[in-house]
């Protein structure tokens, strides 16, 4: 049985800057989006579906068993699409956390997809997401890794202060990669869409940042593994390498 209570959904869009078309592209004799339904459904968290603003995702998640639902071309970001298909979908207001899992973590686990979410049992938490400590100096310094810093409350959970693509905090001690799967209280998410982009969101083009600058507060667990996000031709050929083994 569904639980009604949560939504995972999962933002798909063809016109990647890097990688145009990649939610269909194949990895192992499937389309990438449906390596990430696939694990979203297996994680049975809650209904799910993928939500897109390109027929032609729609009908291949639908020919794989799927539920897509269809929206606007003109949204700005992730978050702001699956608002709207949350509306669609649920127009009576019965899914309370709504889970944005990006289209393109085809390596994505299902124990990733299902941890985001113990955060959310405190009541003062409006949006949980994942880090995993760094290990190597590349991705200490790489832009592309965004740095999640916190303040621990135990075991493997933090408050977030700030996130950033700077090598940060300064000194020694652990550094975390951000990992973009986010869950959002219902109310969180509607207050998020309305805001106006923020000025440290603008600056370090992290959209995460407009929440903490209007007081929301994030936390985030730290898992053991970061999946492998696919954003150009070499990160489709390592997907490729990884799921061809699994």
């Amino acid at each position: 049985m569904i639980d009604p209570r949560f939504l995972v959904l999962i933002p798909a869009r063809m016109a990647a800057t890097r990688l145009p078309g990649k939610p269909l592209a194949d990895i192992a004799g499937l389309p990438m989006i449906v390596h990430v339904l696939r694990r979203a459904e297996a994680a049975a968290i809650g209904r799910v579906a993928v939500a897109t603003d390109t027929p032609e995702i729609a009908s291949v998640v639908a020919a794989h068993g799927g539920e897509a639902v269809m929206t606007r071309p003109d949204h700005p970001s992730g978050s702001d699409r699956i608002h709207e298909a949350m509306q669609k979908l649920d127009p009576e207001g019965k899914a309370e956390i709504v889970v944005n899992l990006q289209g393109d973590f085809p390596t994505i686990t299902i124990d990733n997809i299902r941890e985001v979410l113990p955060p959310l049992q405190d009541p003062a938490v409006d949006i949980a997401t994942l880090a995993s400590q760094i290990h190597t100096e590349e991705e200490d310094l790489a832009p592309s890794v965004v740095k999640a810093i916190g303040t621990s409350l135990g075991g493997r959970r933090m408050r977030a202060l700030y996130f950033t693509r700077a090598t940060a905090p300064y000194g020694d001690g652990p550094r975390y990669h951000h990992i973009g799967l986010y869950a959002y209280r219902r109310a969180a998410l509607e207050r998020y869409v309305s805001l106006p982009p923020s000025p440290l969101e603008l600056q370090e083009k992290l959209e995460q940042l407009r929440a903490l600058e209007a007081g929301m507060r994030i936390d985030f667990t730290i898992v053991d593994t970061v999946p492998r996000g696919v954003d150009t031709p070499a990160d489709l050929e390592t997907a490729r390498s990884i799921l061809s083994k699994s």
